[in-house]
């Protein structure tokens, strides 16, 4: 255990609810003056922790958040890279506590309680807890690394000027490797590291009919209904085997052997609590794979949202000009996002009856990425796991997506490890989202630990 943990885990909480309470929404222009707010908060946390050099690099976005913390020019250097933005709350009625007015409660998997609030897990907690571990070791006079912290606040939205500060940046940001915690474990008893990524194309679609909206008696069953339209068109996105129809959509994936599923299934997913979790009486995906499988090493294509006509109170009978969805595809190693993206625009004008117009804008994306289990830097982070949990951690695909990952070593030409401490359950993106306090103290530790293994290892590479 890292020495002072325990005494200081109040004050480390208690300055994560202060956090917290920051409503950085970086999707909502509204909110520009709150997520700059949080930025000078960063920097200022970065400079309690000891960090000398400190600065705030402004975008045509949001802020950027630098740090550093040199010990020695021999010792190897560790990047940290976190984000500060959050979601969207919406919607607000579901949430039980208001969702910057961070609340501790206990729960069945969270029993020494969890903090309820936006951005308690992702990322402000998990990012929180990289400052907290550095503060450990330095006040242990432990620190035995040099440590530089990128902390972003448009990550919600596509990090789109990152890879400009990364590249403009690139002899400063030089280092060993990059750690990441916005991932996530199985559970306590059985931590995991996670080791893959998916890709991600995101796009929106909008279906145009008539110039106007329409009187539904007058012209209805006389003109083609963009929603009806719409839904046709989704619905035919997907055949009966819950496959992409999307040709040349698998053309490039990763092929994964029997052998390699098999070890990856010896730590599943209990479906019986996976469902249970998110009450739904069944599963449901692709055919020939498992849940695990399914949210892993395959493809997807998911509606995320879906609008048009009147949404309004009471009844209004029209058929509408347009209407339009947000669409995610979820990719593998080896789909390349920009190519998905345009055969995802080719396919879904084909499909388009006449009557109507499609346009489909690709907003942003990423690639998959897996980090390799034999580095040093995995070693060093099994040990840690291996110290704190007294289990040695499990390795991870997981079916999120961190598409500054592959920007990052595209740039810098540098691996990444990604070390999350976050449950599945934790509601991230969704009402009540929380973070369990044991994770975050674990987190830290697990964290702080990884430093000295780090550096042993690296000095007898």
């Amino acid at each position: 255990m890292i020495k002072d943990i325990q005494n200081l885990k109040e004050n480390f909480i208690e300055q994560l609810l202060e956090l917290l309470k920051i409503p950085s929404i970086s999707a909502d222009p509204d909110y520009k003056g709150e997520v700059k707010k949080t930025a000078y908060w960063i920097e200022n946390a970065l400079k309690m922790i000891g960090c000398k050099t400190v600065k705030i690099y402004e975008t045509e976005g949001h802020p950027i958040v630098y740090g550093e913390v040199s010990v020695s020019e021999n010792a190897p250097t560790v990047l940290v890279y976190g984000h500060y933005d959050v979601q969207p709350p919406d919607p607000l009625k579901l949430w039980e506590n208001p969702p910057f007015e961070p609340i501790i409660k206990t729960t069945e998997l969270h029993p020494n309680g969890a903090i309820f609030a936006r951005g308690a897990c992702d990322d402000k907690g998990q990012m929180f807890m990289h400052l907290k571990a550095i503060e450990l070791l330095k006040k242990n006079n432990q620190l035995e690394c040099n440590v530089k912290f990128v902390i972003e606040g448009e990550e919600e939205i596509g990090s789109k000027h990152l890879e400009k500060y990364i590249t403009d940046h690139k002899r400063m940001l030089q280092s060993d490797i990059i750690l990441i915690s916005d991932t996530g474990l199985n559970s306590i008893e059985n931590p995991a590291i996670t080791i893959g990524l998916r890709g991600l194309s995101y796009v929106e679609v909008t279906v145009k009919g008539p110039n106007r909206d329409l009187h539904s008696g007058l012209y209805g069953g006389t003109v083609a209904n963009p929603i009806n339209v719409l839904c046709n068109m989704i619905a035919s996105l997907h055949d009966e085997n819950k496959k992409v129809k999307i040709p040349g959509f698998y053309d490039d994936i990763e092929k994964i052997s029997d052998e390699e599923r098999e070890k990856m299934n010896k730590n599943g997913i209990d479906e019986v609590n996976f469902k249970k979790s998110i009450e739904i009486e069944d599963v449901m995906g692709e055919i020939g794979y498992n849940t695990l499988e399914r949210r892993s090493i395959r493809p997807t294509l998911d509606v995320n949202g879906i609008w048009g006509g009147y949404t309004g109170k009471g009844a209004k009978t029209v058929i509408p000009s347009a209407a339009h969805a947000k669409i995610s595809m979820r990719l593998v190693p080896n789909q390349d996002w920009k190519k998905i993206s345009k055969l995802f625009k080719k396919y879904f004008k084909s499909i388009a009856p006449k009557g109507v117009k499609v346009k489909v804008t690709t907003h942003h994306g990423g690639g998959a990425y897996i980090t390799p289990t034999d580095s040093i830097a995995y070693k060093a982070a099994e040990k840690a796991y291996s110290d704190v949990f007294g289990t040695k951690p499990h390795a991870k695909r997981d079916g999120g997506s961190i598409p500054i990952v592959p920007m990052f070593e595209k740039v810098l030409g540098t691996k990444t490890l990604l070390m999350g401490f976050g449950f599945d359950s934790d509601a991230i993106h969704s009402p009540n989202e929380h973070y369990g306090i044991d994770n975050f103290i674990k987190g830290i530790e697990t964290i702080a630990l990884f430093y000295p293994h780090f550096n042993a290892l690296k000095r007898n590479e």
